[in-house]
C-alpha cells in the first residue's frame, strides 16, 4: 500500500503525456489551484461517469480558479479517443507504470466486487496554487463525487 496523502503535504511533481501525447508538468499548474483526479480505465462505465460529470461543472470551476487534471493508466491514443467521444475539454494525462498514481497513494490494493485486486484507486486531490495538498479523497464513488467536490470548494 502506497504513502497516503494528506493536506498540507506537498503534492508530488510529475511529468506525464497527454491525450496529444505532450508533456505537461504539476509544476507548469504552480499559481492555479488544481483538482488532480486519478481514476483506472478510460472508457469504463464509472470513469466515464465521473469524467463527464467534471466536464458539466468546468465552467463553474474554471470561473473559481480551478484547473482540473485526470490520471489514468491509459495511453495517449486511448485518452484522446476518449477525450473525442466524451467531448473533454480538460488535460487527461497518461501513467502506464503507474508511477504518479503510487505517489499519490492512488495505486494499491483494493476491494472489487468483494475480491482484493491490485490497481488504481479512484482518488481525487485538491491542490493549492503552492502545489500543496488541501483535501485528498481516497476511494471515492463515480456517481456524485463532483457534486460534493464543488460544495468543499464552494463552487
Amino acid at each position: 500500500m502506497s504513502q497516503r496523502l494528506e493536506p498540507g503535504d506537498v503534492a508530488p511533481d510529475f511529468e506525464l503525456p497527454d491525450a496529444d501525447d505532450t508533456p505537461v508538468s504539476l509544476a507548469s499548474l504552480r499559481g492555479k489551484r488544481v483538482v488532480l483526479y486519478f481514476y483506472p480505465a478510460a472508457m469504463t462505465p464509472g470513469c466515464t461517469k465521473e469524467s463527464v460529470d467534471f466536464q458539466g461543472s468546468l465552467a463553474d470551476l474554471e470561473s473559481a480558479g480551478v484547473t482540473v487534471v485526470g490520471v489514468s493508466p491509459d495511453a495517449p491514443a486511448k485518452l484522446a479517443k476518449f477525450r473525442e467521444k466524451e467531448g473533454l475539454t480538460f488535460a487527461l494525462l497518461s501513467d502506464p507504470d503507474a508511477e504518479v498514481l503510487r505517489a499519490y497513494g492512488a495505486y494499491g490494493e483494493k476491494k472489487l466486487y468483494g475480491k482484493a485486486v491490485v490497481g488504481v484507486i479512484r482518488s481525487t486531490f485538491i491542490l493549492d496554487a503552492e502545489g500543496k495538498v488541501e483535501k485528498a479523497y481516497y476511494n471515492v464513488k463515480a456517481t456524485g463525487h463532483v457534486e460534493r467536490l464543488r460544495r468543499d470548494l464552494g463552487v
